[in-house]
């Protein structure tokens, strides 16, 4: 009897252990997959589907590659979240952010007062003027090509379209604005003779013009300097303090004048 009594105890006080341990480990196991989710935390980074070299683009192997691309990630390594970069149309990618598909703009995006009526722009990392790419032996001055009834192409919904397009109504302008959904559609149909010019910022016309020897900037367009910028939506402020404490320490680390050199950004 007494051994039963002594069994009968045994059985029961690790039971009682068991009980006071399982809530124990099922704190933990919570803790765990807190932080596992935490750290896993994933935000979509839009970027132009038509490609948008150096910046961002869609390289020849399918990786997405370039300089915002790099930066964005380097940000989110020391912020505490991943990225994945999603491709969009640009004409539609703020009202994608807004639909919130994506979670963040980071391609080269020209931080305008247009633009920061809808979404909130980082502290700025570039500024970039307006070009006009024409054939290498194209004789016409930028003002010849303005006032002479040319065809200039331009990427839809940049802001050297904006500026093409509201240029074209002044007195003395005489082109056809042709749009393309991309600045490589558009440079396509240069060579053939489609289109005599091809409207862009001067950063990517520096990166076109490595792969196109038989191009040149004819001239630069008479506006303002813009500044690069990413976007987030307007209620994202947490976000936006994140990108800019993380911008600040990437332009401060070694790594920013790499990637400048790597993708031969001045």
């Amino acid at each position: 009897m007494k051994r039963f009594a002594f069994a009968l105890a045994m059985v029961l006080g690790l039971a009682l252990v068991g009980c006071q341990k399982a809530p124990e480990k099922a704190a933990d196991n919570a803790t765990a997959n807190a932080t596992a989710a935490k750290e896993e935390k994933v935000l979509i980074n839009g970027i132009d589907g038509g490609g948008f070299p150096p910046y961002a683009f869609v390289n020849k192997e399918g990786k997405t590659v370039g300089f915002d691309v790099e930066a964005i990630e380097w940000i989110g390594n020391k912020m505490g979240f991943k990225v994945k970069h999603q491709p969009v149309e640009w004409s539609a990618i703020i009202p994608a952010l807004e639909a919130k598909k994506i979670d963040m703009i980071c391609s080269g995006m020209s931080a305008t007062a247009e633009r920061a009526q809808r979404v909130n722009f980082s502290d700025p990392y570039y500024q970039v003027t307006q070009v006009l790419v024409v054939k290498a032996d194209s004789k016409a001055t930028l003002e010849q090509m303005l006032t002479t009834g040319k065809k200039i192409g331009v990427q839809r919904g940049t802001v050297t379209a904006k500026y093409l397009e509201d240029l074209s109504k002044k007195p003395g302008m005489k082109f056809k604005l042709v749009q393309y959904d991309s600045t490589d559609l558009a440079m396509q149909d240069l060579p053939v003779g489609r289109i005599d010019g091809s409207g862009m910022d001067n950063t990517i016309a520096k990166d076109v013009l490595k792969k196109d020897k038989n191009a040149k900037v004819a001239g630069t367009f008479d506006a303002p300097a813009e500044n690069y910028g990413y976007a987030v939506r307007k209620d994202d402020a947490e976000l936006l303090k994140k990108i800019n404490e993380g911008l600040k320490l990437l332009m401060a680390d070694p790594y920013w004048q790499e990637l400048k050199k790597k993708y031969d950004i001045d």
